[in-house]
């Protein structure tokens, strides 16, 4: 073990790359909070004065446009699939057949989920009020095409716009705020009590690893809904949540104020009757493997690509993250990182590669994202204050997942650590 990540409080300046960040010659975000001599930081209107004004218009008929090119995509790739395969299994007499078959419909899960992450992220666009300028009418596409990926609309918009207002805040933050080492089960003296800690020390480095991606990408969005990770530590009234479960369903949950409690109840009866036509139709119509086949297995990889796009925009070793007192709004949004997805920026609206734009000017429609980017990139690089990592995402990913397990402490500024550099029990090593 020892290839791990970094991390350092307030008094401390961030060390140079660790091992393995060395070794695979890492990006490194070139703001640092705790050098002297760090610039100081534009205003969020002297950012939006470089952008274009026309960056900002936003368009009826170029949202709708988008939504329906997503949808026609989901349509004919669903209907080609449907005369190549079929729901029924083959005989298990026949191990070809069969992995042909296992092949053909995981090949149709991964690339039906990847597209319609597409109108996930238009539905969010909504919740933004960057679709149109009518909320309303952005309200109503929204809902509709959220709920129909099983996605609070209403519960979730609420949420996400906290933690565009508190992005990378230590305790007030939303979805993805880094843990401590006492959560990850580590003493003050760094031993290893239990919880992350102990598990690391038993699996090992790659196995942790791995166990980070699995949990992330497999199970982060229904457990972040069912606010059982990642969420944030504090209610609505900015106390502590205390062991109080802040989930995305109930309105009386301490992640909402009251006055949208018809709105909290809404989204989740619309879900939970989804959830239930789901299974009356695979139970008196289709049969339980085709809806899972068609719809169940997509659904997963939707989640997926977007917990893996919340999580790679906001985590680095050199990203920092703040405590009440050091935070402020534009050192949080200048945290984000864009970075590039290839193919599946087509599919999804560059929302990965364009996520620094996104968070300072959330209501921006995706379609001049890019143009926005180049604008925020000439006038924040050369101060050093635009965050691009050109790393694959997937080797990204593996980094992050290797480096970034806890910070010290929920106050003054933080880096993330890792357990892998964290010594072995004694127990252990004897």
């Amino acid at each position: 073990m020892g290839k791990g990540g970094r991390a350092e409080i307030k008094s401390k300046p961030a060390p140079a790359a660790t091992k393995q960040a060395s070794d695979s010659a890492e990006w490194k975000s070139a703001y640092n909070p705790l050098d002297p001599n760090a610039p100081k930081l534009p205003t969020k209107g002297e950012i939006k004065a470089a952008i274009p004004e026309h960056c900002f218009q936003r368009s009826y008929i170029w949202g709708m446009a988008y939504l329906i090119r997503d949808l026609i995509i989901a349509s004919a790739f669903a209907y080609g699939t449907s005369q190549v395969l079929s729901t029924d299994l083959p005989s298990l007499a026949d191990p070809v057949a069969v992995a042909t078959w296992v092949a053909g419909w995981s090949f149709y899960a991964f690339w039906m989920g990847t597209i319609l992450t597409g109108p996930w992220v238009v539905a969010h666009e909504c919740g933004h009020g960057a679709f149109s300028p009518n909320q309303t009418w952005n309200d109503i596409v929204g809902f509709v095409v959220h709920q129909a990926l099983l996605v609070p609309y209403f519960a979730w918009q609420y949420t996400h716009a906290k933690h565009h207002r508190r992005t990378n805040h230590l305790t007030d933050g939303e979805s993805h705020v880094p843990s401590t080492k006492l959560d990850n089960g580590l003493s003050e003296n760094n031993e290893r009590l239990g919880f992350y800690a102990a598990w690391h020390e038993a699996m090992g480095d790659g196995a942790f690893a791995a166990f980070q991606v699995w949990t992330h990408l497999a199970v982060g969005w229904p457990l972040y809904l069912l606010g059982l990770a990642s969420t944030g530590k504090l209610d609505v009234n900015g106390n502590p949540l205390d062991g109080r479960v802040a989930d995305h369903f109930r309105p009386s949950s301490p992640m909402f104020p009251g006055k949208i409690s018809f709105k909290i109840f809404l989204s989740t009866a619309t879900t939970v009757a989804s959830v239930a036509g789901l299974f009356y139709i695979s139970a008196t119509k289709y049969g339980f493997l085709p809806v899972l086949l068609w719809y169940w297995n997509p659904y997963f990889f939707v989640n997926a690509w977007l917990v893996l796009y919340t999580w790679l925009q906001h985590t680095d070793p050199s990203i920092p993250h703040y405590g009440e007192g050091e935070w402020t709004w534009v050192r949080g949004a200048l945290s984000t990182i864009d970075r590039p997805y290839g193919i599946f920026d087509f599919f999804h609206h560059r929302i990965g590669s364009t996520h620094v734009a996104h968070h300072l000017f959330h209501e921006m429609p995706h379609y001049n994202a890019l143009e926005a980017t180049q604008a925020i990139k000439a006038f924040l690089e050369p101060m050093g204050l635009y965050n691009y990592d050109p790393t694959p995402w997937y080797q990204a990913m593996w980094k992050i997942a290797h480096t970034c397990h806890y910070v010290e402490s929920d106050e003054g500024i933080q880096y993330y650590k890792s357990l892998e550099d964290v010594p072995l029990s004694k127990k252990k090593l004897a």
